[in-house]
């Protein structure tokens, strides 16, 4: 039977603190990868066009910035998992 040793407080704090950031670093990730997808031809095009047809380029469009978001941040590996 083993036990859990209890964080202290000031170590409770300091993850807290690291969980934070790396949410506001998500948070900003995303938004740059929004901003990059609004410069995109396809989103300019997609703005032009009829809100119908408007609809599977602009979730192509999101999907390119994701990917390249992630590829940015050097998360999609896919060589590793191989």
């Amino acid at each position: 039977m083993t036990f859990r040793k209890r964080k202290s407080r000031s170590s409770r704090i300091a993850d807290l603190l690291g969980t934070y950031l790396k949410f506001q670093a998500a948070k900003k990730a995303a938004k740059g990868a929004g901003k990059a997808a609004k410069g995109t031809a396809a989103y300019k095009v997609a703005k032009r066009t009829p809100v119908v047809r408007r609809i599977p380029i602009v979730a192509g469009a999101g999907v390119a910035a994701v990917i390249a978001a992630r590829k940015l941040r050097g998360g999609g590996d896919q060589a590793a998992t191989a």
